[in-house]
């Protein structure tokens, strides 16, 4: 399950992060975030040596909401030697993020 994470260790887990990162933005009141768990959480184990998964939550986490620009929940960030590649907000299947992290590994 996706460790969460906050703008104290953002910056080492996720910039200075070794292997590239996906980024869950949430909120614990949001429905596609509660869909989305499961297949994030897959991602998670099939990716285990690949590529890290944190949570940021909405609600406590202004400040990266601000900075990254996040409009809507759930908003998944791809980020790779501390560049943000890519972004996906809404729910998705497994077989979509797995696609979508193929492409981007």
């Amino acid at each position: 399950m996706a460790v969460r994470i906050n703008k104290d260790d953002f910056e080492e887990k996720v910039l200075k992060s070794n292997l590239p990162v996906i980024v869950d933005f949430y909120s614990d009141s949001c429905i596609a975030c509660k869909k989305l768990a499961p297949a994030l959480g897959d991602v998670e184990d099939d990716y285990e040596g690949k590529l890290y998964v944190y949570k940021v939550n909405t609600n406590f986490d202004k400040e990266l909401v601000k900075k990254y620009q996040i409009a809507a929940n759930p908003t998944l960030l791809f980020v790779k030697n501390a560049e943000v590649l890519d972004r996906k907000t809404g729910a998705h299947t497994l077989a979509e993020l797995k696609t979508w992290v193929e492409a981007l590994l």
